[in-house]
């Protein structure tokens, strides 16, 4: 398998519509969730919604960066999460979430092999290879945050 399809669907498994890892993916969780669920607070942990924006905030970042060339994101703002108040706003931030989830995994599918190699967008910053990789363990670490955050807002733990 090419490393283009073999990323592509590493990306899927996590985001969209995988279970052989984590038996779970941020599809399927996030799509379980109430957005007052979404929103809830559970003692000093991140919200389900703030997690959502915040692998989403890298998701946009990195395809604007793929079709600029310039990374224009910043880890300070990745938590800038707006209030959500209403079932519609959260519904709003999912369906960008698996909007730029299939668009990320789509655009890693169609990229030539040999860029991989490649330095992403400054040396400094790795390969693209790197990347991408780390933005599939970045979604499993808070995955499994959702996770475990979920169970305890069901199960008013």
């Amino acid at each position: 398998m090419k490393r283009n399809v073999d990323l592509a669907n590493r990306l899927r498994e996590v985001l969209l519509d995988g279970k052989w890892i984590a038996n779970t993916n941020f599809k399927d969780q996030i799509s379980r969730v109430s957005w007052q669920q979404a929103i809830h607070q559970v003692e000093n942990l991140n919200t389900i919604a703030l997690l959502t924006f915040h692998i989403n905030y890298y998701l946009d970042g990195l395809l604007r960066a793929f079709e600029t060339g310039r990374l224009e994101i910043s880890d300070k703002y990745s938590f800038d999460l707006p209030p959500i108040a209403s079932a519609e706003e959260w519904d709003t931030l999912r369906t960008r979430f698996f909007a730029n989830a299939e668009k990320f995994a789509n655009r890693v599918e169609q990229m030539d092999d040999s860029l991989f190699d490649q330095p992403f967008i400054d040396e400094k910053y790795g390969s693209y290879w790197r990347n991408i990789e780390g933005v599939i363990e970045h979604s499993y670490y808070h995955l499994g945050q959702v996770s475990l955050i979920r169970k305890m807002i069901v199960h008013g733990l």
